[in-house]
């Protein structure tokens, strides 16, 4: 499978370091994707969890190396931090390993439009004003995402392939948490609008979302937790939600093989991506 070119990719949210991050998916999407400009969105190393857990394995350590890769071999690398690893934001303009640390961003699209990319939290009154409370929601997503693999091990065995979160089962079904996740994108546009901006890149809520609220583009890249998103722009400036899943194979006796899966499977965007040509 050749690699997808694109002119820039967006994500955010892996949460390397914990248990949550789907890091075997992750090393596929950056193995058959490339771009002149990758940004990482927050949430990238998750310091919370290394704080009460030392857990590194290796295909974590795999996801750094290939990232760096990308960097020696002419991708320009920016890491905007997000709450999760915001110590890193101490180095505001520092590069390290030819990845350039920046709080925040404005990028260029090639259609001329200016979005502005930050993680988001900022926008979060919860996160900005209570941090306590949402340290305890975390373990409870923690929790939830735990009881999730559980689910997703057991899906495949009994040959069962469609994608199911429980986090985002959750979300959806929780007014609370509905209400939420509307407040903190019209938070964001309110703020923003008025600005000399045509629309934000964020990440922060785990919701992968493109679209238009008053004349004003919202962009949120999602996670490699749940959804396993990414957001790309083409070369010719339009802008493309993925949603990366793992194509299962399978064994003689008709079961779904784990290793098969994760060392011969291919990936690729599946019916729900969103294209947005006219963005």
């Amino acid at each position: 499978m050749t690699p997808a070119s694109y002119r820039t990719i967006w994500i955010s949210d892996l949460h390397l370091g914990s248990t949550q991050c789907q890091a075997d998916v992750l090393l596929d999407f950056l193995k058959y994707n490339d771009s002149e400009k990758l940004y990482l969105v927050g949430d990238i190393i998750d310091f919370w969890s290394l704080s009460k857990k030392m857990y590194w394995p290796r295909d974590h350590n795999t996801v750094i190396q290939k990232i760096l890769r990308k960097a020696r071999h002419g991708t320009q690398v920016i890491y905007i931090p997000g709450n999760h690893d915001e110590n890193v934001r101490d180095y505001d303009d520092y590069v390290f390993g030819d990845i350039t640390v920046k709080n925040s961003d404005v990028h260029i699209t090639a259609k001329g439009q200016k979005l502005l990319i930050i993680h988001g939290d900022v926008y979060d009154t919860i996160a900005t004003n209570h941090q306590w409370i949402a340290k305890l929601g975390s373990e409870g997503y923690d929790l939830l995402i735990e009881i999730n693999r559980l689910l997703r091990f057991f899906r495949r065995i009994l040959g069962i392939q469609s994608h199911f979160s429980l986090a985002g089962f959750v979300k959806f079904k929780v007014k609370n948490a509905v209400q939420f996740m509307s407040d903190y994108e019209n938070n964001i546009v309110q703020t923003l609008k008025d600005e000399d901006l045509d629309g934000v890149v964020c990440g922060h809520i785990h919701h992968a979302e493109m679209k238009t609220i008053e004349d004003f583009l919202y962009i949120n890249t999602g996670d490699f937790v749940e959804s396993c998103s990414a957001i790309v722009e083409h070369h010719d400036g339009s802008l493309q939600l993925l949603r990366w899943r793992i194509e299962s194979v399978t064994t003689s006796d008709d079961m779904p093989s784990e290793i098969a899966l994760f060392t011969h499977s291919s990936l690729q965007p599946q019916g729900t991506s969103v294209h947005f040509t006219n963005l």
